[in-house]
């Protein structure tokens, strides 16, 4: 395990290297707009735990007696189509998508294992066992291309395992960080994983560059203190939940440099924020700051705040791709998955970049202004006296 020292959080807003880019001032929050939002699959079964891929969501639904596995594609938002991913005896938990691939974990008879089904043809899924081990247990699974990571506990604590699927018919598996006391919620984007991890006695934020298989490059994404917990990633930001000023608030790193990564605060409202997904520009989350769960995003380029859903009853667990939602809903008396489709400014995204837009929000105005004007005349040349030619 890395050897960095703690660091300490000293105001509403911190980073761990100066970035101007990244600078979150506070910002007022945009109302919930009046998006279409709409049951996937009504029903009186409990619907739980959504994640969702371009047009297709898969989520976990108790049937009788145990949890399956279902989807929708969504490509007519009016006429989705159903289908049972897996249906198998016992239950089926915590589903995962990346394009034509879902990844969830498994009771088989004694224990949890990670199965993962081809849905190119919806009608009729492929499934296939990703990782089996007798009296080991396989949890949290996540899928990014065609990696599958999930947190096992082989060796009397949770690490965290991974596996190449390219070949269905013998995944490829490998460590990615196998260490003394707890590794746990994996998430991955291409070749960087990301987990919460409790090594310095509080859960921290470490991620690992798994490009060579065989020797994981790992660094901290956040090492603050109190718990941060539920990364996400996209590219280069992780987002996750923090509880450093006593209630939960949405932090988020940019990690492009491992050796500096970047901290800034999403949000950080007085009532709780947790469970943060992010795709490109947008970072969503649930949020009570009203009395009730709702969903909230956030704008990353225009850095705005604004609220997604806001009906009495309680939204959680949201997950986006691209500009749409899905969550968990209890407007109708029972967890269902509701959707919305975001549009408007509120989810506006820079089509070019502009000389001149120093801070990154694709304008260019008086804060970049300010911005250049406070590096005025600085010279970074090596050697300095050519600074002066």
């Amino acid at each position: 395990m890395l050897a960095e020292n703690k660091t300490m959080r000293t105001g509403n807003l911190i980073t761990l290297t100066a970035a101007l880019c990244f600078t979150v001032s506070q910002v007022a929050v945009v109302q919930a707009a009046d998006w279409f939002q709409f049951p996937l699959h009504p029903s009186k079964d409990a619907q739980q735990a959504p994640d969702i891929c371009g047009s297709v969501v898969v989520w976990q639904q108790f049937v009788d007696t145990d949890f399956d596995i279902y989807g929708a594609d969504i490509t007519d938002l009016f006429k989705p189509f159903v289908f049972i991913i897996t249906d198998d005896i016992d239950d089926q938990l915590a589903p995962s998508i990346y394009e034509s691939t879902v990844v969830w974990q498994s009771y088989v008879e004694t224990d949890w294992d990670i199965w993962a089904a081809n849905i190119n043809d919806q009608t009729a899924p492929q499934s296939f066992a990703v990782s089996e081990y007798l009296d080991i247990n396989e949890l949290a699974p996540a899928i990014h291309g065609n990696i599958v990571v999930w947190q096992y506990d082989y060796y009397g604590d949770r690490d965290i395992c991974g596996a190449d699927i390219t070949d269905p018919n013998s995944p490829a598996e490998f460590p990615v960080a196998l260490y003394d006391f707890e590794q746990q919620a994996p998430a991955v984007y291409r070749n960087t994983v990301v987990w919460q991890d409790d090594y310095y006695g509080d859960w921290d934020i470490f991620a690992a560059d798994i490009w060579q298989r065989n020797k994981p490059a790992e660094f901290s994404a956040s090492l603050v203190e109190q718990d941060q917990q539920r990364p996400a990633i996209w590219g280069n930001i992780v987002v996750w939940q923090d509880d450093f000023f006593g209630d939960w608030d949405i932090y988020a790193a940019d990690i492009s440099k491992p050796d500096s990564p970047v901290e800034f605060a999403v949000t950080t409202d007085i009532s709780w924020q947790m469970n943060p997904d992010i795709d490109a520009h947008l970072i969503v989350w649930q949020d009570d700051r009203n009395g009730n769960w709702d969903i909230f995003g956030y704008n990353l380029t225009t850095r705005q705040e604004f609220q997604i859903t806001d009906d009495p009853a309680d939204q959680t667990e949201p997950a986006i791709s691209g500009s749409v939602v899905v969550w968990q809903d209890e407007r109708n008396g029972n967890p269902e998955i509701y959707t919305a489709v975001l549009d408007g400014p509120e989810v506006a995204h820079c089509t070019s970049s502009i000389p001149g837009d120093i801070d990154g929000d694709c304008k260019v105005n008086f804060i970049d202004f300010s911005l250049m004007a406070g590096y005025w005349l600085e010279c970074d040349l090596e050697p300095e006296e050519a600074c002066w030619q």
